[in-house]
């Protein structure tokens, strides 16, 4: 593959300015400096220098974000930045999007691909791939509501009940709440309909993948092999 379309594939801009980038010694390969545009790179492995950043090329873009409070999920947010800001330019600009949603004042696991069918395995309902969400809660927990989260509760808009895969109680007014799917604003209405309201909610895994604990808020970082693996596994408290 010639560099400047290697460049332009992971998100440095239109054909030209990425020979422009090369034509001006702005790119290094394998750590040497390249000023030919047209050279022919292996592009497997291939690790690259534009500006002082080090990149690795990678086909796809698996990411994770550690999601605080205060950004919204959208290109074009109404009332707070974007999550899309707490990224590098070049992995907005290779069309990077985001693996569902969480509303503005949720936190924690937010992951990002442009890889459609990666999204649609991560989304999809049938695919049943585990949200783990920890809620804070404004009442004590009690059994009854547990037990109706399980058993599943009416939704508005739902010709069904919408059941939990699990609910357990952590402390008094904390519940950790497992999901199979991600409709609007589901745990705080689900809560809401158990006869509760959710004044805090964090996303800690998705499938048996859990937030790093040394990822602070507003952080992100790749996802590797194993962890794109973890993804699809059930998360430990629910049965297989």
């Amino acid at each position: 593959m010639k560099l400047y379309r290697v460049l332009q594939s992971q998100g440095f801009g239109s054909r030209k300015a990425c020979r422009l980038r090369i034509n001006q010694g702005k790119v290094a390969v394998n750590g040497a400096l390249c000023d030919d545009p047209d050279i022919e790179v292996d592009p497997a492995g291939l690790e690259f220098t534009v500006d002082g950043a080090t990149w690795r090329y990678r086909e796809h873009a698996y990411l994770l974000l550690h999601k605080p409070a205060g950004y919204e999920c959208s290109h074009h947010p109404s009332h707070h930045p974007s999550v899309f800001a707490l990224l590098p330019a070049p992995l907005v600009e290779r069309g990077v999007q985001c693996v569902g949603r969480l509303d503005q004042d949720t936190t924690g696991v937010l992951l990002f691909s442009d890889d459609g069918q990666f999204i649609h395995r991560m989304i999809s309902p049938k695919k049943g791939v585990a949200k783990v969400y920890r809620a804070r809660c404004a009442e004590p927990l009690t059994g009854a509501m547990l037990d109706a989260l399980r058993t599943g509760v009416r939704l508005n808009d739902e010709p069904a009940p919408v059941a939990a895969l699990a609910a357990e109680a952590l402390n008094a007014h904390t519940l950790r709440l497992t999901l199979a799917e991600g409709k609007y604003h589901q745990v705080r209405r689900m809560v809401a309909a158990a006869g509760n309201h959710v004044d805090a909610l964090h996303r800690e895994a998705v499938g048996a993948f859990a937030l790093p604990p040394d990822l602070p808020a507003g952080a992100w970082r790749w996802l590797d092999t194993d962890d794109l693996k973890r993804l699809e596994q059930p998360w430990p408290s629910v049965p297989s």
